[in-house]
C-alpha cells in the first residue's frame, strides 16, 4: 500500500532483505552493505538459542541506537565514550507476547566527565530513534556507571 505521509516523513527506500530460512529461522540481508543477520525463535518459544532471537534484536537495537545518538553527541562536544558497554535484559509478557520492559545498564569506561557532560549523555539516551518509537506501555530501565573497567 502506498502512502504518501509516509513518503514525506522517510524518503529512504526500504533496504532490508529478510528471508524465512526454515527451523524458526530467518536471514536479515542490508542491501546496500550486503551484511547479514541470522534470528531465531527463543529458546522459551521453540528455539534452540544459536542465534539471537528476534526481540533479542531489538534489544540490541536499543542499546546499539543509544550508543550511537550519544557518540554523535559526544563528537559535536568534543569528548568520546568509546569503551562504554550496555548491559541489556528484557522482559516478556503473555497475553499478547510482547517485550514489557527493557532494562539497561551503561558502563562509561572512566568517571571524569563532567556535569555537563553527563547531562549531554543523559539526553543523548532519551533521545534516540528507537526510544522515541516504543511503546509508552514499554517499561524502560536505566542506570549509568561511570569508572567501570569495562574491557
Amino acid at each position: 500500500m502506498h502512502n504518501a505521509e509516509s513518503d514525506d516523513l522517510n524518503n529512504e527506500i526500504m533496504n532490508i532483505k529478510t528471508t524465512y530460512l526454515g527451523n524458526l529461522q530467518t536471514e536479515a540481508e542490508h542491501l546496500q552493505s550486503g551484511a547479514k543477520i541470522i534470528t531465531e525463535a527463543p529458546t522459551d518459544n521453540h528455539g534452540k538459542g544459536e542465534f539471537f532471537s528476534p526481540t533479542d534484536l531489538f534489544a540490541a537495537s536499543y542499546a546499539s541506537c543509544a550508543l550511537t545518538i550519544i557518540g554523535i553527541a559526544t563528537q559535536t562536544h568534543a569528548f568520546n565514550i568509546d569503551g562504554t558497554v550496555v548491559e541489556t535484559s528484557k522482559v516478556m509478557g503473555d497475553n499478547p507476547r510482547r517485550i514489557v520492559e527493557l532494562i539497561l545498564h551503561f558502563k562509561f569506561p572512566h568517571n571524569n566527565y563532567s556535569d555537563k557532560e553527563k547531562r549531554i549523555i543523559e539526553g543523548a539516551i532519551k533521545n534516540c530513534p528507537i526510544a522515541n518509537s516504543v511503546s509508552s506501555e514499554m517499561k524502560i530501565t536505566r542506570t549509568m556507571s561511570f569508572g567501570e573497567n569495562v574491557i
